[in-house]
């Protein structure tokens, strides 16, 4: 009999096509389903929570596979780690319940983008940080933060030719922090639009640096227009920060880990 296990992934995207196995290049899953392949002599087929792009990272990214091994779930981290590139950890394994899905069970995901402000890059942060060197009104990215909050059509925050017919999502928490040169945007939500939250930092820098009105969030919700909205930001600032599902968070896993 096989059984579901669940893992928390953390990874620096840098060197990979995305999540997603894809035929242009190496990706973190197919790196994973290798490293399955090898402490079970099983090819398996991973499921995370949601697809990050290429060169987005992930603090705690959840992940799943059925397996017919033996092995004790919780020392699955410990051999998985010892076949995967130090760009991949896994940082916690466990046996889960047979009808958890990483990705269909999750109620909530957290983003972190990140920006250094200033005149020269960090050479320690540069592929996790976007660097801006010009002025940018801290404040206006808050307020724009907070119109993002509460259940809204995010079309105009979905990057053009995608097909989903159910563009509504619930933003739970949209908020910008600061700790010395470096711009902190943190957003929860019941799930997010390809590309969206990338798309409502980019607007956000576009109305902080005034090239956007103020009421340019407002505006994008209500026309549902990809016009409206600002570009997309690069991807190497932003990191898949936190999931939670009924039975499991992983910043609580993480916490005592």
């Amino acid at each position: 009999m096989s059984r579901r296990i669940r893992l928390v992934v953390q990874y620096d995207g840098t060197n990979y096509v995305g999540w997603q196995v894809q035929e242009n290049g190496i990706s973190v899953q197919q790196r994973l389903n290798e490293a399955v392949l090898a402490v079970t002599g099983e090819t398996v087929q991973l499921h995370g929570s949601g697809r990050t792009d290429s060169g987005v990272h992930a603090n705690a990214q959840v992940a799943h596979f059925d397996t017919y091994a033996r092995m004790p779930a919780d020392k699955f981290a410990i051999a998985l780690n010892m076949r995967l590139p130090r760009d991949i950890r896994v940082l916690y394994s466990e046996e889960a319940p047979e009808d958890f899905h990483s990705r269909f069970s999750a109620k909530n995901k957290t983003y972190r983008y990140t920006i250094q402000t200033g005149l020269h890059a960090d050479v320690f942060t540069r592929f996790t940080a976007l660097h801006i060197h010009t002025p940018i009104d801290f404040s206006k990215m808050k307020s724009a933060a907070s119109d993002a909050i509460g259940t809204h059509d995010f079309s105009a925050f979905m990057s053009a030719g995608s097909t989903l017919e159910n563009t509504v999502r619930t933003i739970t928490h949209s908020e910008w922090t600061k700790n010395g040169n470096y711009l902190y945007y943190e957003v929860s939500a019941n799930g997010f639009l390809y590309n969206m939250v990338r798309i409502l930092v980019g607007t956000m820098l576009e109305i902080g640096s005034g090239k956007l009105p103020e009421n340019a969030m407002k505006q994008a919700l209500e026309s549902g227009l990809r016009s409206d909205a600002g570009a997309t930001a690069p991807p190497h600032g932003l990191t898949l920060k936190r999931v939670v599902y009924d039975d499991f968070d992983t910043d609580e896993v993480l916490s005592r880990s």
